[in-house]
């Protein structure tokens, strides 16, 4: 079933898949049947972020050809779908550009992912490469490609269309669909289950951080990961502790007061001190 861009999702659900890593959503995505939404191959460009959440904006390139992309000034081919596309992007939608994985060329330059990022967007999404790389990366914004080149785009490629189902690194990518990235790379979420996942994804990050400290504590993996039934049964007393110290916090206070002690008659009060003093 493909994605129905125009099916609203509430805030809370890029909030959520914000809060996990790419490896969780794609446990979850496997749940429901989907075995492989991970973009393979493509690296974060720079280190100044840390990921990002984003609806699908696609980009489709096929092979240029010299009749319809002459050799000259690559800015003024007449192909000028990728600057339309640049200067429609808006808040929360992420840039994703089907390159065939090639690498021959580029996907964009810096001027082109500086103007997404002035304009909100999320993230630039490539299967082939970016120029321009060193600047990208100065940025500090999400951008993430196969490799970089100096080869301008029109030597290699011809936008052929935008908004269109495509294919990102062997993913198919449907306008709308929920794009997530982090320092491991890019994975699709369809729009269709973004929100049926997004709070199963935080409950699993949360219990797989719990199991993780166990086995750095020395836990083995046998019934530690995946958890057996004595262990879940832990986690949940665990979460429940957790949970009742987090509402009402006061309460561990008031414990550790030295009027709730054995003998809150010896207290170190200002008033008990002075009386000790004049003693």
């Amino acid at each position: 079933m493909s994605s129905d861009a125009s099916a609203p999702l509430d805030g809370a659900v890029f909030d959520q898949l914000g809060q996990v890593s790419t490896a969780t959503l794609a446990t979850q995505l496997y749940k429901r049947g989907i075995r492989q939404p991970f973009l393979v191959g493509l690296s974060p460009v720079g280190g100044g972020f840390d990921g990002f959440v984003g609806e699908a904006f696609t980009m489709r390139f096929i092979p240029s050809r010299e009749d319809t992309d002459p050799v000259g000034d690559p800015y003024r081919t007449g192909n000028v779908l990728q600057w339309e596309a640049v200067e429609s992007l808006g808040p929360r939608q992420v840039m994703v550009v089907d390159s065939r994985n090639d690498t021959s060329a580029a996907s964009a330059g810096d001027m082109l992912v500086t103007r997404a990022m002035k304009r909100g967007a999320a993230g630039f999404v490539t299967d082939g490469a970016f120029r321009d790389g060193a600047a990208i990366a100065e940025l500090g914004f999400p951008a993430y490609a196969r490799a970089t080149t100096a080869t301008t785009r029109p030597a290699a490629f011809h936008v052929a269309d935008l908004n269109v189902p495509i294919a990102c690194a062997g993913v198919a990518v449907y306008p709308g669909d929920i794009l997530v990235g982090d320092r491991d790379g890019v994975i699709v979420v369809p729009r269709s289950l973004a929100a049926e996942i997004a709070e199963p994804s935080v409950e699993q990050e949360r219990l797989e951080g719990w199991l993780q400290q166990r086995v750095r504590d020395g836990q083995p993996l046998w019934g530690t990961y995946p958890p057996s039934a004595e262990t879940l049964k832990e986690y949940e007393e665990w979460k429940s502790a957790r949970q009742e110290h987090q509402e009402n916090p006061e309460h561990q206070e008031n414990a550790e007061r030295p009027e709730n002690a054995e003998h809150p008659e010896n207290a170190e009060r200002p008033e008990h001190q002075a009386q000790e003093a004049r003693a």
